[in-house]
């Protein structure tokens, strides 16, 4: 499938998914349309073990496109359609069964951030500003912020940062635990990666996604739903041919042999 503002490359089994939306990399519908698009035909494709997103240029993402905002004023149905749109992709990001990791070359606002929040696992350039600014527009952030912002960090942090639309450095950001790692722009991409093949190089996609399903979905409910599930997934794997390998590799003392099954 083609696409006119997302470019899809791929090192090995980690598929990089890049906006490519000059000047800014502005979320326009079209934009979210193919992201979610991108991200499903990801999901089904076996031989990708984990996703980056990043942006082309000189920002991630500057957030939805303002501009579609102005016809849709007055109208309430419009307003739901919009975020439900955005909300819709921060949860396929987020409850893909794959790690996926937001590079984050450049400023981060608003839906940006949303979108990065979204990701498993977020590091970002030094130079790099975040922030959920929507107040500064008589809105609030509508892609999920509201809700993952407090989650992530804690519900003080998050009312500090959407009530003052300020921007943070990355710096910053890693105190709150917004983002895990800062690094150069030349690093950028390489570190990326290398957190991407420390998911999933010499792990079965097996119990990677599992995991990934028990942490996702756990925190948004209660502890003993979360451990319900967690048992489940755990028995589930004594059913594959990976979880019987790799048992039988290490008591062999050998390095496992997954066909992530």
């Amino acid at each position: 499938m083609e696409f006119k503002y997302i470019k899809i490359t791929y090192n090995s089994n980690i598929a990089v998914v890049e906006l490519n939306n000059p000047p800014a990399n502005a979320l326009s519908t079209t934009t979210i349309g193919e992201l979610r698009s991108a991200f499903k035909q990801l999901a089904d494709a076996e031989n990708v073990h984990a996703v980056i997103l990043t942006g082309s240029g000189k920002f991630f993402a500057a957030g939805a496109d303002i501009k579609e905002f102005v016809p849709a004023m007055g109208d309430y149905d419009r307003g739901i359609q919009m975020s439900e749109l955005g909300q819709q992709l921060c949860n396929d990001i987020e409850q893909l069964k794959k790690p996926v990791i937001a590079a984050i070359n450049g400023p981060a606002l608003g839906g940006g951030l949303e979108l990065a929040m979204g990701c498993h696992f977020r590091i970002a350039v030094n130079e790099a500003k975040l922030g959920l600014p929507e107040v500064k527009l008589g809105l609030i952030p509508s892609f999920g912020g509201t809700q993952r912002l407090a989650r992530i960090t804690n519900m003080a942090t998050a009312l500090e940062l959407i009530l003052s639309g300020k921007h943070i450095a990355s710096q910053e950001a890693v105190k709150h635990g917004l983002i895990q790692v800062t690094v150069s722009a030349e690093e950028l991409m390489s570190t990326a990666l290398t957190i991407a093949n420390s998911f999933t190089e010499g792990n079965s996609m097996a119990s990677v996604t599992r995991a990934i399903q028990s942490i996702v979905k756990g925190i948004h409910e209660p502890f003993e739903e979360g451990l319900k599930r967690e048992k489940q997934k755990f028995a589930e794997l004594f059913l594959t041919e990976d979880a019987k390998e790799g048992v039988q590799a290490f008591v062999e003392k050998r390095k496992p042999s997954f066909h992530h099954k």
